[in-house]
C-alpha cells in the first residue's frame, strides 16, 4: 500500500513517461448487467468518493463494497457506507496491521506514523473496536483479515493467527461475511478455517491460490473473488482456478487502487475498471459477459446481504 514518490528532476520523456502511468486509464464499455466491486478501497483513491461512484455507475458498476484494512480504515469505510447508498462496508485489521500492534511500527510504514509495541493488549483493544463496528447495519463484512507470510516474517506470524481467529469469531458473532486476505500462507488459512469452525459465508478476496485449492474452496462453499491480475500475463495458475470454480461461487473486484488489469497495468486502478476484469474472466469461463455479470452480481448480494 505504500505510495514511491516519483524522482524530481530528469528529462522532460520520463516525465511524460510519469504522466501517463499515473493517469487514470479511459473509461472501458459499459456492461449491460449490473455488477458490484466486491473489494475496493476509495479511501487510498484519487478524487472524492462521489466522483469515484459517477464514474462507476457510469460502465455498469452500481455497488462497491469499501474495505477496511486498520481502525481508522475502518471507521471510514463505517461512515462511508452510511453516507451513500451504493457502498456497503467490510471492517478489520489487516493481516499485516496486527504485528505492527503488537510488535510496533518503527518506520510508520502503514500511514500512522511511527508506533511502539503494544503487545497482545493492544491487540485486543484494537479487535473489540474491530467487534463494535462490525455490530453496525452497513457494515457487512469483517475483512480482510487472514495471514500474509509475504511481508509479514516469522516475527509477526503468532500476532497474524490471534488476530484472524478472534476476526472469524468476530464474523460469527454479528453473521457477516468473513473476507479474507491470503498471501502465499493457503494451507495456514485452510487449516485456521477449519479449526475455529468457518462462518457461514467466507470469501478469498483477490483469490491467490491454483486450481486444486479452488476445488478445495468450493466444496467447503468458500466463495473466490478474482481481481485485475487474472489478466497478466503469467496468471496462468489463477485462470486455471477460475476455470474450475463454480460460477455461483465467484465474485469480481479491483483491489483498487492495486492489481489494474491489462492493458493498463501499473496504472491507478478503480471500480470503473471492473468491465475489463469481468469480460476477461468471462473468456476464461467461456460465457457470455452478461452471464458471468448476471451470476456475480446476485453471489455479491447474497454474500454481503444487500
Amino acid at each position: 500500500m505504500a505510495k514511491t514518490a516519483s524522482t524530481p528532476g530528469g528529462s522532460g520523456k520520463a516525465s511524460g513517461a510519469q504522466k501517463e502511468k499515473d493517469a487514470p486509464p479511459p473509461p472501458p464499455e459499459p456492461l449491460r448487467v449490473p455488477v458490484a466491486d466486491s473489494h475496493t478501497h476509495l479511501d487510498m483513491q484519487s478524487g472524492t468518493v462521489e466522483e469515484a461512484l459517477a464514474k462507476a455507475a457510469s460502465v455498469g458498476v452500481t455497488t462497491v463494497v469499501q474495505v477496511g484494512c486498520d481502525l481508522a480504515g475502518s471507521r471510514w469505510a463505517a461512515e462511508t457506507a452510511a453516507a451513500h447508498e451504493s457502498v456497503w462496508a467490510t471492517v478489520a485489521l489487516h493481516p499485516n496491521e496486527a504485528p505492527r500492534i503488537v510488535l510496533g511500527d518503527p518506520d510508520g510504514w502503514s500511514r500512522q506514523g511511527a508506533r511502539e509495541p503494544g503487545g497482545d493488549a493492544a491487540l485486543d483493544a484494537a479487535l473489540d473496536r474491530i467487534a463494535a463496528l462490525a455490530a453496525l447495519p452497513q457494515v457487512r463484512g469483517v475483512g480482510e483479515t487472514g495471514l500474509d507470510y509475504f511481508r509479514t516474517g516469522p516475527e509477526g506470524m503468532a500476532a497474524q493467527e490471534r488476530s484472524f481467529r478472534r476476526h472469524i469469531a468476530i464474523a460469527k458473532e454479528h453473521g457477516k461475511a468473513l473476507v479474507i486476505h491470503d498471501r502465499e500462507a493457503h494451507d495456514d488459512v485452510l487449516r485456521v478455517l477449519a479449526e475455529e469452525g468457518a462462518p457461514d459465508t467466507v470469501v478469498f478476496h483477490c483469490y491467490s491460490g491454483d486450481a486444486a485449492m479452488a476445488k478445495i474452496c468450493a466444496e467447503r462453499g468458500y466463495h473466490m473473488s478474482f481481481a485485475g491480475n487474472i489478466t497478466f500475463k503469467n496468471a496462468q495458475p489463477l485462470r486455471d482456478a477460475l476455470a474450475v470454480a463454480p460460477l455461483d461461487l465467484v465474485l469480481v473486484e479491483t483491489d483498487a487502487p492495486f492489481l489494474t488489469p491489462v492493458p493498463y497495468r501499473g496504472r491507478p486502478n478503480a471500480p470503473y475498471l471492473i468491465p475489463l476484469t469481468l469480460r476477461a474472466m468471462a473468456e476464461v469461463k467461456g460465457v457470455p459477459a452478461d452471464t458471468l455479470a448476471t451470476a456475480v452480481a446476485a453471489n455479491t448480494a447474497r454474500v454481503f446481504g444487500y
